[in-house]
């Protein structure tokens, strides 16, 4: 009878199931088979017929990266020249200058020389303009010209730049670099060490444990550990860095795919260097992917007490595939979960509005989880912080001076018109911020918030419509109000400018490290998580303990 039943109910079950997934996989094949023959010709045609000459290359490398762009940030094709900066930005190492280059519109700008690597030692300061690599004018070189900064260990590379209007020359002799995932530890008093970890390489876990195992034998007892403005990097070491501080065979993060095979549950492996040390983890809005796993998945195992404002919100994991002739691709795979069960995943690239931009999830759509000590966390929007500091959320006014450049081009000035200050950490007075403001008139900086930026596309519409002059008179009083109130913002946020602008300046004169060794003293943060660690009741009151 029970034979019967197989034969006659499950074996057509079955073969319906095998039939639905074959037609499924033979409509998936075709389809993709139709497309790719459909772009072939189309690409050849284009090719073959066009007007003028066409560069066969260039053109399917915009095609197949405008095609990526519709789905999600992080899935990128990357050519041979993309491939190697992946491999530094994983890695840390790489041959070249050792120096933080920006390119804006002609220009190719010095950001930040890194201490004691090749730029530095030509004399290359931040603000230094690049003009000329060699015989290349940076002006006719259209492709990447931080390419041409690149090359063998010991390869000298002739330099022209300009310096505060004036033209120099230097001779750069390249080596291999090397950023540091950690490239700051130190004690804040007698008990409390500091860790700044500002990027998951390869090496941040062995970096981390090498700095924890530093302080304790100095004395502390309780550690910092610093994410702020870390973008992420390396899952596997964002496992490593939590296992420092708790159990093997602890889960600390779980990802989920449609594709199984990308389905993970990633445990602790090693045995751990402290799991009681009291731990505090300062986050920022800058603070994503890696950064978030590390701080979820302690602050879900009732680990570390989290402070400073909500991170960015990347829950999505990518994988590199490996392509023909050497390029590549990164591929969003899968979403990451902490161990509570919660994606932190603010965007939702599926999902997108009439302006093409992914949708927000809103704070009412949150979905509440519990810590392993029963606290309250969610999900939707970022690692929400055990405690909010509203100082460590810089104002819109703030962040329009940093993303114009407004607060770097000062800090060049200042550099140069306070050249022996040395180690002396300056004060900035109000006679300084009044110098600050009347450079942003000089030099006629524009905020370009969304409301001065919706003012001007206005302005360039009624031009093309031949209507501007009706609505001119308008135009420059709305314009004229809009800088007043943008003037009000720079004295309101006058003590945040100061301090952005401060850290800026320091790092002219210090570098990086001398920023942090102003920051174990000064930074709200670092005091305020400095203070709640010292406190041995309201850290466990916090955590449940």
């Amino acid at each position: 009878m029970i034979r019967f039943f197989k034969k006659k109910y499950i074996l057509p079950i079955l073969a319906s199931v095998f039939l639905y997934v074959g037609a499924s996989f033979k409509d998936d094949f075709f389809e993709i088979a139709k497309q790719i023959e459909i772009f072939t010709t189309l690409y050849k045609e284009v090719n073959t017929n066009y007007v003028d000459e066409t560069n066969p290359g260039e053109l399917m490398d915009k095609a197949i990266k405008a095609m990526l762009a519709s789905l999600d940030p992080y899935t990128n094709y990357f050519n041979e020249q993309d491939v190697l900066r992946f491999k530094i930005d994983n890695t840390g190492e790489y041959t070249g200058i050792g120096a933080l280059i920006t390119r804006k519109e002609s220009k190719l700008i010095i950001r930040e020389p890194y201490k004691n690597f090749p730029a530095d030692k030509a004399g290359l300061k931040a603000g230094d303009e690049i003009i000329q690599i060699g015989d290349v004018k940076i002006s006719d070189f259209k492709d990447d010209a931080s390419e041409l900064l690149k090359g063998a260990k010991n390869t000298k590379i002739e330099v022209k730049y300009i310096r505060q209007g004036k033209t120099n020359s230097a001779q750069i002799i390249l080596d291999e670099v090397e950023i540091k995932s950690v490239p700051f530890f130190g004690k804040i008093d007698d008990k409390t060490g500091y860790i700044v970890l500002s990027h998951f390489s390869k090496k941040a876990a062995s970096e981390t444990k090498t700095a924890l195992e530093q302080l304790k034998s100095q004395g502390a007892q309780r550690i910092i550990l610093d994410l702020r403005d870390n973008p992420g990097g390396l899952l596997n070491e964002a496992v490593a860095i939590c296992n420092l501080f708790v159990p093997k065979d602890e889960i600390i993060v779980t990802t989920k795919s449609k594709n199984s095979k990308y389905n993970n549950t990633y445990k602790t492996l090693q045995e751990p260097v402290d799991t009681t040390i009291p731990l505090a983890i300062i986050v920022n809005g800058k603070s994503a992917s890696a950064s978030e796993i590390v701080s979820g998945a302690l602050q879900d195992l009732d680990r570390a007490v989290v402070l400073g404002s909500r991170s960015y919100g990347k829950g999505l994991v990518q994988r590199p595939i490996d392509l023909t002739y050497g390029t590549q691709l990164k591929v969003t795979i899968s979403r990451y979960y902490t161990p509570s069960g919660r994606c932190i995943q603010a965007l939702d690239y599926a999902h997108k509005d009439k302006n093409g931009l992914a949708t927000r999830t809103q704070e009412k759509n949150y979905n509440a989880f519990k810590t392993r000590k029963g606290r309250t966390v969610y999900d939707g929007g970022g690692i929400q912080p055990d405690l909010e500091l509203m100082e460590t959320k810089l104002s819109s006014i703030s962040n329009a001076l940093l993303k114009n450049n407004a607060i770097f081009d000062y800090a060049t000035l200042y550099y140069y018109q306070n050249p022996n200050l040395g180690n002396t950490i300056p004060v900035l007075t109000d006679a300084d911020f009044m110098a600050f403001k009347q450079f942003l008139k000089t030099q006629k900086i524009t905020f370009d918030t969304e409301t001065e930026l919706a003012l001007k596309n206005t302005l360039a519409a009624a031009k093309k419509e031949n209507i501007d002059e009706t609505i001119t008179a308008e135009y420059q009083q709305l314009l004229t109000a809009l800088q007043k109130s943008e003037d009000h913002l720079l004295d309101k946020n006058q003590k945040e400018i100061k301090n952005v602008l401060l850290d800026e300046i320091i790092k002219r004169y210090q570098y990086q490290e001398g920023l942090y060794q102003y920051y174990i003293k000064n930074n709200f943060e670092i005091k305020k998580a400095a203070s709640v660690l010292n406190n041995e009741a309201e850290y466990k009151q916090i955590l449940k303990l």
